[in-house]
């Protein structure tokens, strides 16, 4: 089994079957829901959506640290290649690639593009969601930040565990989130981008019900973790 754990915000950590470690988002010091301390953060992988501040703001000292190869679009990748010399594997959408751990491809996502790391003036990406297929069998899909895609139709019967954001405001809230399950079917959701900040707070409980028989509605508090 694979242990899925929860950071706060849209961060999560995956420890697979095999021992790899995935981080996806890496937000930690300044996030409001983390106690823990960046230092004890493990990482093989560095998995990033997009580049806004709350997803990618803590990649750079993660990956100094554990020597992590960062999965992320070209864009994204060609910064952390070029300022920093970090080894990186780029993607884009619709793209995928083999890991030894998975196969993993950039789904579409609706947001904003902005690079908000130091120096990136010259560099902007489209955001992104991830389905990985790992070896094992599970799979997995984080969303990113989005809104509401049509295009999650075509992830129907090919999702075991999806990451839905619900805060609304500058992600889908829980209404489209519950149709985003429709679309996608999953067996399991773990709402994320909620409750950080009092512009993006909402009721969790309120979305499972919402949800109903859809899925299996897994709430989870920052420091969770969850076994697929």
């Amino acid at each position: 089994m694979a242990r899925l754990t929860f950071h706060g915000h849209a961060t999560f950590s995956i420890e697979t079957d095999d021992g790899t470690k995935l981080v996806i988002d890496p937000f930690f010091e300044d996030n409001p829901g983390f106690s823990g301390s960046l230092d004890d953060i493990e990482a093989d992988f560095v998995l990033l959506t997009h580049g806004h501040f709350d997803h990618v703001v803590d990649t750079e000292p993660l990956v100094k640290r554990t020597g992590a190869t960062i999965i992320a679009s070209f864009e994204i990748a060609s910064y952390f290649e070029a300022k920093h010399g970090f080894t990186c594997s780029p993607q884009h959408i619709g793209g995928g690639v083999h890991y030894p751990f998975g196969y993993v491809k950039m789904t579409p996502a609706l947001h904003g593009g902005k690079v908000d790391l130091p120096d990136a003036g010259d560099y902007t990406t489209v955001p992104a969601g991830f389905l990985i297929n790992f070896e094992s069998g599970q799979r997995f899909y984080h969303a990113g930040d989005t809104a509401l895609l049509t295009d999650m139709q075509l992830l129907k019967g090919q999702v075991d565990v999806a990451v839905l954001p619900i805060g609304d405001r500058f992600t889908m809230g829980p209404d489209d989130a519950v149709r985003a399950v429709d679309f996608i079917e999953p067996k399991v959701v773990i709402p994320c981008h909620y409750d950080t900040w009092p512009p993006i707070e909402q009721d969790a409980e309120a979305f499972k019900s919402a949800v109903g028989d859809r899925a299996d509605v897994q709430v989870m508090k920052p420091g969770d973790s969850y076994d697929f």
